[in-house]
């Protein structure tokens, strides 16, 4: 009965005579039956009848292999799906180890705070049932300050994030000494989540954590957790820095699971056009909510989200069996303060928010009960992503649903026209660079401030020279082959995990008019990076559903002033980008020209905004921006074209073909990394300061880079492959947004000299390929 909602929407969605043409696919996934083995022996009885209390009688095979692995000394990654149990992976072990060896210490990592909250309320419900002395903290930002010296003493499981072991733990371990040396394991949950520039940092200060556990005798064990990616064993032990033991044999069951990928139609044929995405997943999401099935709906930005709860809360209070309020639809995003994040899990728990509409915030496993259905806005830029997402939805019982809305991107095509890619390639390979020039730098100072450092002690390849540079700088002093600190300042403090920037611009709304006794207060905020382009002097930003004016953005203050408006537009911000190459790393031949990656120096600037009419989306003005120009290092991978490729293209065909192409590398590469498409940015220019030729670059949007760009320079004959595919299966006549870009008439040709830029670049040279690319020109324009 439980389920019966969700079929009765189940049944009106493939009726439905507006949307069910437009479902490119339906899959069911089969439920998945439960493979058990009895709990050891050895586990402690006070643990067994703790675990039955909460209804646990047995142990799935992947826990059982797991908790074998880690009692017996061995690190261990655990690689299952969503909703698994891989909790118990590692608070079985731990509780055992504690029980048995009452100074036994562990210290449990996770990515945000709200996990790590989430986590510890289970944690201290089992220990609670078993009646044993074990006590158990959370130590975060959060943590007052009279209770900090009691986590320290007293603690047997410490539980905080790696921002705050990186600052408020590592720099402090003299205070910590009865964790360190007691220090049996470390537990990295949602390993997948450390993956790019975050990743590499986090890298860094396990290195840092076991130098210092090695200096106080301890050797403690890991264990890691993570939802499926191609690479989990390489990815912990680079993490780690650690052997690693691999479990992925998942014994867990599962309820069916329909996935459907919705395509909205076109819009405007000769364009290409699509019906936006944002008004589809509303559609798609307002049809489950009028049903009764409880819903979390995923959008890709802050901007996003907030656009998506206003038209659906407007969509509902009109609705079949309109009422002033609706079903209780809420947002979840960062930016807003952690008590409305914890009120809104609360209420998805309990029942009371029957929908919420969340970033990837909301993708980990941080409990918010058994959804019924989870509705994606735009594939969210990586396999593992995606599934996480899906995974939201439903649990060991019944039937849930999980909707893919795609958008009229590249990629977002490409899976629509390719389903199969969705349901049968491997996720993607989770990249890290912890000897990353940039982050391994900061945390050499950082555990230089910790301990001294031994000449030719290992902390990546080359420590040493780094060293001796930081002895130049000044911030380290040299005396008998040590290393030591030498600065008055604290490096830690200088160094965020998270982004290049160590600093967030805060969100200050003025008093009402109506109310001026009402002190001005803080309302959100937002990173350094994507300052310029959110809260830029006259952006709208939007909080909760409501919107906000940016009257004034202190730049050297990193305060925005806002006051609450109602207009019927948002803003949205272009960025101007150039690049230079530093250093070519590695160069091959390519068919077609010259493949290479290195070393690039970017500036951007924030430009202009448009004015975006809410639910129509037309552009209704424009203003300038007034801010300065960021520069930044990192690392590209980029396609020097020679005469073979360009022979007989004039110079506006191949600068109209080259744009095509940059968009299409740049849109599909994520396809080939675990990345957010926006942690990419991809350049043409027709002739290259570096090249001298028609050159594109496909750059990170990280400082100093994490590894994409040398992952695509391996990857390159199958991206081009993938590239020519998808432009030629798309329907459009010219060149649309799911593939080059919008032509602006037939004669612009991006799509048709993308194709033949594409086929001399893919397959041997002599083939007919400006025959073969107007053929399937000409086959598009037949389709559309």
């Amino acid at each position: 009965m439980a389920r019966r909602p969700l079929n009765d929407a189940l049944d009106a969605l493939r009726r439905d005579p507006r949307l069910a043409p437009n479902f490119a696919e339906w899959r069911t996934l089969p439920a998945r039956p439960a493979r058990t083995v009895p709990f050891p022996d050895s586990v402690d009885a006070r643990l067994r009848d703790a675990l039955r209390s909460a209804g646990i009688d047995a142990l799935y095979t992947h826990q059982a292999q797991a908790v074998e692995a880690a009692l017996n000394g061995r690190n261990v990654a655990v690689v299952t799906p969503t909703a698994s149990g891989k909790t118990l992976c590692y608070n079985l072990p731990v509780l055992q180890t504690v029980l048995r060896d009452h100074s036994a210490r562990a210290l449990y990592l996770f990515p945000t705070k709200a996990l790590a909250q989430d986590q510890m309320d289970e944690l201290h419900g089992l220990i609670t049932a078993m009646g044993a002395d074990i006590k158990t903290f959370t130590y975060d930002g959060d943590t007052p300050p009279d209770a900090r010296r009691k986590v320290r003493v007293a603690g047997h499981v410490v539980v905080t994030n790696p921002d705050m072991l990186h600052t408020g733990i590592l720099p402090h371990h003299t205070k910590w000494m009865k964790l360190f040396e007691n220090l049996r394991y470390v537990v990295i949950d949602e390993m997948h989540q450390y993956r790019g520039v975050f990743g590499s940092h986090v890298a860094n200060v396990i290195r840092r954590l076991r130098r210092v556990c090695r200096f106080y005798g301890s050797n403690p064990v890991f264990i890691c957790c993570s939802a499926t990616i191609a690479n989990p064993k390489e990815l912990a032990e680079r993490l780690t820095g650690a052997e690693i033991d691999l479990v992925d044999d998942n014994g867990a069951p599962s309820g069916e699971h329909v996935v459907a990928i919705y395509n909205p139609p076109v819009v405007n044929a000769e364009l290409g056009i699509r019906r936006s995405a944002l008004n589809s997943a509303r559609d798609v999401a307002a049809k489950l909510l009028q049903a009764g099935v409880q819903t979390i709906v995923f959008a890709a930005s802050r901007v996003n989200v907030e656009l998506l709860l206003t038209y659906l809360r407007e969509t509902l209070r009109r609705g079949p069996a309109p009422s002033p309020e609706g079903p209780a639809v809420e947002g979840y995003r960062g930016g807003y303060l952690p008590g409305e994040r914890r009120a809104i899990e609360r209420g998805l728990r309990d029942g009371r928010v029957r929908g919420v509409v969340a970033t990837n915030a909301l993708e980990l496993g941080i409990d918010i009960g058994g959804l019924d259905a989870s509705v994606l806005t735009g594939y969210p830029g990586t396999l593992a992503s995606a599934w996480q997402q899906m995974g939201r939805a439903g649990r060991r019982n019944g039937t849930s649903l999980s909707v893919l809305v795609a958008n009229s991107s590249a990629i977002d095509q490409f899976l629509a026209a390719h389903p199969e890619y969705l349901f049968e390639t491997p996720a993607e390979a989770g990249l890290v660079d912890p000897d990353n020039l940039y982050v391994r730098v900061s945390h050499l100072k950082c555990a230089a401030f910790e301990l001294p450092f031994d000449a030719g002690e290992t902390f990546g390849q080359g420590a040493d020279e780094l060293l001796d540079l930081l002895v130049d700088e000044g911030v380290l002093h040299r005396s008998d082959g040590r290393y030591y600190w030498s600065a008055e300042s604290y490096p830690a403090e200088s160094v965020s995990l998270r982004s290049a920037a160590v600093d967030n611009f805060v969100i200050v709304e003025a008093s009402p008019e109506d109310d001026p006794r009402r002190k001005p207060r803080v309302i959100g905020e937002v990173d350094r990076p994507s300052a310029p382009m959110l809260i830029h002097d006259g952006a709208i930003y939007l909080h909760g559903g409501q919107q906000y004016h940016v009257d004034r953005l202190d730049w050297d203050e990193q305060k925005a002033y806002v006051r609450k408006v109602n207009v019927d537009y948002y803003t949205d911000a272009s960025l101007a980008v150039d690049l230079s190459v530093i250093d070519a790393f590695a160069e091959e031949p390519a068919r077609g020209g010259v493949k290479a990656h290195g070393e690039v120096a970017v500036t951007y600037l924030a430009t202009i905004y448009k004015k975006i009419k809410l639910r129509t989306h037309e552009n209704v003005g424009w203003g300038k921006i007034h801010l300065p120009q960021e520069d930044q290092h990192s690392t590209a991978y980029w396609l020097a074209l020679d005469d073979t490729a360009t022979e007989g293209l004039s110079k506006d065909a191949l600068q109209t073909g080259l744009w095509g192409l940059a968009k299409l590398l740049g849109g599909l590469a994520p396809l080939f990394l675990m990345c957010d498409p926006r942690d990419l940015h991809a350049v043409p220019q027709v002739r290259a300061p570096h090249t001298g030729r028609p050159t594109v670059y496909v750059w990170e949007r990280v400082p100093g880079g994490v590894g994409y760009a040398r992952r695509l320079f391996e990857v390159h004959d199958d991206l081009l492959r993938m590239a020519l595919r998808h432009v030629q299966d798309c329907a459009c006549a010219s060149g649309c947004p799911s593939c080059v870009g919008p032509g602006a008439d037939e004669a612009s040709g991006g799509k048709a000299q993308a194709i033949i830029l594409l086929r001399r670049l893919v397959t041997p040279a002599g083939h007919a390929d400006e025959t073969a690319a107007q053929g399937a020109t000409g086959a598009g324009r037949a389709a559309s």
